[in-house]
């Protein structure tokens, strides 16, 4: 079991045919009530609808062990120069360069040097390290065969880290390597942006185990910044809609399923009977029964139950509003690629299409619906922007990565 809406109880109804989509109850009634959208809202109003619902959450102060992912809320410094004082880069002969500029293997000059290891302070007036051969020790004298200048071989004090200049600004997501960084330069916590997202399937016949698209969006928001809590709705009275709705613990909600005209399709007719609808009906393939709107201050996102429309809508809405969330500054996760084969687009829709990597560039694997198998073989996607007919063969496009 792959899709949204697939699921079924066969102790229930062991008569009822299986499509991939949901059910197949044989011949049916139309739903009394049509939920759908009056307009597909074009990809720039959408956008705007977001800036203007989602303000970037309170700051709050965690280890730095907890903060990979996250967004900076403030400037990340050192609390102290890195080093404190100058230390040897290698390990050598610490020596004052000045009494060592003419020095060769045929014109040594006697001195008294200092053996550092790596990362000890270099001794009093000592301003270069010399490397091991470079001195040549013959009892209680030594003699240098290679000159030096101020500052060779040595790591100057906060050359490292220095207090007045932050090594990750405030709205930057902090990365593995900036992990280490921070823990070398002695920083135990910092102070992030960390929204708190809800994500409630609301299909009821879904059930944890043939869910596919709420744990799938619930990685996405951890590994971009955010806290991610799935609940379902169930057949046995258990958490509902309205309740998640209502839930003024968290800064967001993400709802998947019930966007359409199904017959038991009523999302965002109980969103609008709690809160606002501000927009349903999305000008984006796939995905446009998708929806946007709020609880008090909170906004809602309501993607269609399919894998691949709810994919697309939180790729290019959903992720922008973690991002309004977060405070992320930029994102810069995208690499040019050439396009091997041409993509065709409909004028006046944004369109998400999966490309596999092909000799010669990448080339589009599906459009308008995603196969598994195109999903699976996918090295990216790319957006046709809705005021494009699509991309020619040969042409540059922005290739980012599935989550």
């Amino acid at each position: 079991m792959t899709s949204y809406g697939r699921r079924c109880h066969e102790a229930t109804a062991p008569l009822r045919r299986h499509t991939r989509f949901g059910r197949d109850d044989g011949m049916r009634s139309p739903p009394q009530t049509i939920q759908r959208p009056a307009r597909l809202a074009p990809l720039q109003e959408v956008y705007a609808r977001i800036d203007a619902l989602a303000m970037p959450v309170a700051p709050r102060e965690v280890d730095l062990a907890h903060a990979l992912g996250r967004v900076l809320a403030a400037d990340a410094a050192a609390p102290t120069p890195v080093p404190v004082t100058a230390v040897a880069l290698h390990d050598g002969w610490a020596i004052r360069a000045d009494l060592v500029s003419d020095a060769g293997p045929y014109a040594p000059i006697p001195l008294s040097p200092t053996w550092v290891d790596t990362g000890e302070p270099l001794p009093h007036e000592a301003d270069a390290v010399l490397l091991p051969d470079a001195v040549v020790a013959r009892g209680a004298t030594a003699e240098a065969l290679a000159p030096a200048v101020a500052g060779e071989g040595t790591l100057a004090a906060g050359a490292d880290a220095d207090p007045a200049r932050p090594l990750r600004r405030a709205g930057e997501r902090i990365r593995p390597i900036d992990v280490a960084a921070l823990r070398a330069a002695g920083v135990p916590r910092l102070r992030v942006r960390e929204p708190r997202v809800a994500v409630f399937c609301a299909n009821v016949l879904v059930d944890a185990v043939d869910d596919t698209v709420a744990p799938l969006v619930a990685r996405a928001i951890e590994a971009n910044g955010g806290l991610a809590a799935i609940e379902r709705a169930t057949l046995d009275g258990g958490p509902s809609l309205e309740n998640a709705l209502r839930d003024d613990t968290v800064d967001a909600v993400v709802v998947v399923g019930g966007t359409g005209a199904g017959r038991h399709d009523a999302s965002v007719r109980t969103l609008a009977g709690i809160g606002r609808v501000h927009i349903h009906g999305m000008g984006i393939r796939p995905g446009e029964s998708a929806a946007l709107g709020a609880v008090g201050t909170r906004p809602v996102l309501m993607l269609p139950g399919r894998l691949d429309a709810a994919l697309a809508i939180w790729l290019v809405v959903g992720e922008r509003l973690l991002d309004r969330l977060t405070g992320l500054g930029a994102r810069a996760d995208a690499t040019p690629v050439r396009l091997a084969r041409k993509v065709v687009s409909t004028v006046g829709l944004a369109e998400i299409v999966p490309v596999g990597h092909c000799e010669g560039g990448v080339e589009p694997l599906a459009s308008a619906y995603f196969p598994l198998q195109s999903l699976a073989r996918a090295a990216g996607w790319i957006l046709v922007p809705p005021e494009s007919e699509g991309f020619p063969a040969g042409a540059t496009v922005a290739l980012r990565l599935f989550p």
